[in-house]
């Protein structure tokens, strides 16, 4: 890693911490900013944590792009939490039996195109 490439990083972990620490929740409930300030710090950790021995300069690159949209897209509409996209409404209402299976599938393929680390970890 050049010594640039490390400064972009370290940068990108403290405007991580100092957003987590400004961070308000979309409803205003002081237990809802706690868990979501701590949702973003735990998530920040684990994934700077399991890259730190990225070497290649494309992969790093590549991460640092997925934590830059990560940041704007979550300070945009104000959810910490990964968005799921292009599910049907109601796609993801609780029902049992056969449904359940579907369920999962959706899920699985409202996966955000810009996240590619939430898998491994969440």
């Amino acid at each position: 890693m050049t010594p640039v490439t490390r400064q972009e990083v370290l940068g990108l972990y403290r405007k991580i911490f100092r957003i987590a620490k400004k961070w308000q929740s979309a409803s205003g409930q002081i237990e809802e900013t706690i868990k979501e300030k701590e949702y973003i710090k735990n998530e920040a950790k684990t994934l700077f944590k399991k890259n730190k021995n990225v070497m290649d300069p494309k992969l790093i690159k590549q991460c640092i792009d997925e934590c830059e949209a990560r940041i704007e897209i979550g300070l945009h509409y104000n959810i910490p939490y990964p968005r799921p996209i292009h599910l049907p409404p109601m796609g993801l209402a609780h029902k049992q039996g056969r449904t359940l299976r579907h369920q999962e599938k959706l899920r699985k393929i409202s996966k955000p195109i810009y996240l590619k680390s939430h898998d491994e970890v969440s």
